[in-house]
């Protein structure tokens, strides 16, 4: 059904490239990028008012990465805010989008809400104890259209991701294992708005009724007559960052031959504008600055300069960060590519013209803003999220406020990773739990004597509410992943190789680097250039509590002897390119992470925060 709006008037552009032209660049990795084009704006503004010809307004509302943040408290994290202003939650999103909507149309634009991925997944406990049912929920009230797949929305497998599209319940027992499906009496109609992956393909289309891809490619708008396409993208690297046994079949090409390939067939269709809903992202020498493009580095610049000439713009997630970049097409044109941070925090707005003889974006003429989504006494939040919010808080109750433990007084457990190593005391927490979980224990009585976690699956700091205990719900936030814990058998000389590719291959980069946290386990790395250029920076050597008795001496490692080693099902599948636990045998699969904290802090209540030492670096 086409979307209808006010047409404007307007001067060929021609006349005004050269002001377009005045775009101030800096240096990319292999064209140019730049910070906002003030001049496109410009043009922009000269078309709006001339008369000789009817341009089409087209305005994109963009978000990304909400990862279920339906409630927001600004005051007591930095996730609630974008630099020193109080932002997110899906009411004052649903305020903010359904405002500047009024605003293009007032305008007379046509607006469309797009998101570029991880709606969903490492979601707080209002929705993830609900298997995100009620962020989907509030996304169709908010009135989103359209959304690329990221990864996290595979966390629970693509067969889950098919219900999130098009609903339906789940028998998983009424709130056992902290979930919850279709809660007393709740339904579940699925997303309104469609999930698009061009390339999350599936290795054999015949046994899913001739389906190329997992979620269609492609979506086409008729805006004011004019055909406006959506390609989806997820990042190439999603196998490596997911769990392996939700995407069995699955394969992710590469994100700019998956696009360029689809350009030809759109135009087969008269589409002519074209824009790319990417899950990849950049960082910034200035995450402040979010309406600006200081120092971009990261994989979404090369994709976005690579991507075929007709493709008009590149709305990105990923990374978490704010940005409003433009890049050069191969044809040297400008092209704009933007990301909202994330947790609904902010909003990006692409003002888009559309030439209605072409039927292309004029794209000297486009520009981008990112607005902050403001969360405090100055907005008044939409009261149909917050009843819904309202609803699954009282649902959630029961599982959230269940007390677990303490933490001793006078002490804290954080993630905040030790500075002389990478250990941290909640890292040595999870993997202590972990160690000593029960499920993972084999029929003849072998237990772990070695536990692993991956600092990115640790999401937020253990904390007590103001009644001094830990709850369920301050546990999940920190592990919010549902991962299950596997117990495997490792040489010594495998787990020489797995502490090697903490700074090697894909987690070469200072930036890349993932620390893993251990139990069981005690060594020194060099941190050195030299040291690092090399296949092993490991010094001296490997300590290890052979026996799984903490009151006995560490020995030396053996590179021959066997030993059991636990660790989640991300890692346990190779996951943050740790590849050599996918070489594990005897594989025993347990019960779920957060279990293994909940009994954890249970067994050991209250619990104390243990020295970082673990892991300790030269020089």
């Amino acid at each position: 059904m086409p979307f209808h709006g006010r047409r404007l008037s307007a001067l060929s552009v021609v006349a005004l490239s050269s002001l377009a032209l005045g775009i101030s660049t800096v240096a990319g990795s292999s064209a140019t990028v730049a910070s906002p084009a003030t001049p496109a704006q410009g043009v922009y503004a000269h078309l709006a008012k001339s008369s000789t010809k009817d341009y089409v307004k087209l305005d994109l509302l963009a978000l990304n990465d909400f990862h279920g943040n339906l409630e927001t408290v600004p005051s007591s994290s930095s996730s609630g805010r974008i630099n020193n202003t109080p932002a997110g939650g899906a009411a004052y999103l649903a305020k903010k989008i359904r405002d500047e909507r009024k605003v293009s149309r007032a305008n007379g634009a046509v607006p469309i809400t797009v998101a570029a991925g991880d709606l969903i997944g490492a979601s707080p406990l209002l929705s993830a104890a609900f298997h995100d049912e009620p962020t989907i929920k509030a996304m169709n009230k908010i009135g989103l259209q359209v959304t690329s797949v990221g990864n996290h929305e595979f966390d629970e497998g693509y067969r889950e991701l098919k219900r999130m599209q098009h609903g339906g319940c789940l028998d998983d027992g009424d709130g056992a294992n902290g979930q919850d499906s279709c809660p007393a009496g709740q339904d579940f109609p699925g997303a309104n708005f469609q999930y698009l992956s061009a390339n999350a393909k599936f290795d054999d289309p015949a046994a899913h009724g001739g389906h190329d891809t997992v979620f269609p490619a492609t979506k086409i708008f008729n805006v004011e007559g004019q055909k406006v396409a959506f390609i989806g993208m997820t990042l190439e690297g999603t196998a490596s960052i997911v769990s392996q046994a939700g995407i069995q079949g699955i394969t992710f090409t590469d994100e700019v031959e998956t696009a360029n390939a689809l350009v030809p067939q759109l135009k087969a269709k008269g589409v002519n504008s074209i824009i790319v809903l990417l899950h990849e992202g950049l960082a910034l020498g200035d995450a402040s600055a979010y309406n600006d493009c200081t120092a971009p580095d990261g994989p979404a610049i090369a994709i976005a300069q690579n991507l075929d000439p007709a493709i008009d713009a590149v709305v990105s997630g990923h990374t978490h960060q704010a940005y409003n970049c433009v890049v050069q097409d191969p044809a040297g044109n400008p092209r704009l590519l933007t990301s909202a941070s994330s947790f609904g925090r902010m909003v990006t707005k692409l003002h888009l013209l559309i030439d209605p003889k072409t039927h292309d974006i004029v794209r000297p003429a486009e520009y981008a803003q990112n607005m902050i989504v403001r969360n405090d006494a100055s907005v008044t939040p939409s009261p149909d999220i917050l009843s819904l919010i309202d609803t699954y808080k009282t649902l959630v109750a029961p599982i959230a406020n269940e007390v677990i433990g303490h933490i001793d007084p006078g002490t804290q457990i954080t993630k905040t990773a030790d500075a002389n190593g990478g250990d941290s005391a909640l890292g040595n927490l999870i993997a202590d739990a972990q160690k000593a979980d029960s499920s993972v224990v084999t029929g003849s009585g072998q237990k772990p004597v070695i536990a692993i976690m991956n600092p990115g699956g640790i999401r937020a700091d253990l904390v007590e509410n103001d009644n001094g205990d830990v709850t369920y719900g301050a546990a999940f936030s920190v592990q919010p992943f549902n991962n299950f814990v596997v117990s495997m058998d490792l040489t010594g000389a495998q787990i020489k190789d797995l502490l090697n590719q903490q700074w090697n291959g894909s987690n070469e980069a200072p930036t890349a680097r993932k620390i893993l946290q251990v139990s069981g386990l005690s060594y020194t790395w060099d941190a050195s250039d030299a040291a690092l250029a090399d296949t092993n920076a490991l010094v001296g050597d490997v300590m290890v509590d052979a026996d799984g008795d903490s009151s006995t001496p560490m020995v030396p490692l053996e590179d021959g002897t066997t030993y059991r080693v636990v660790a989640n099902n991300f890692l346990s599948d190779g996951g943050d390119n740790f590849t050599t636990f996918k070489s594990g045998t005897n594989k025993l699969v347990g019960g779920l992470d957060i279990d293994s904290l909940r009994s954890y802090l249970l067994a050991n209540d209250p619990v104390s925060p243990t020295a970082t030492d673990r892991v300790s670096q030269q020089p």
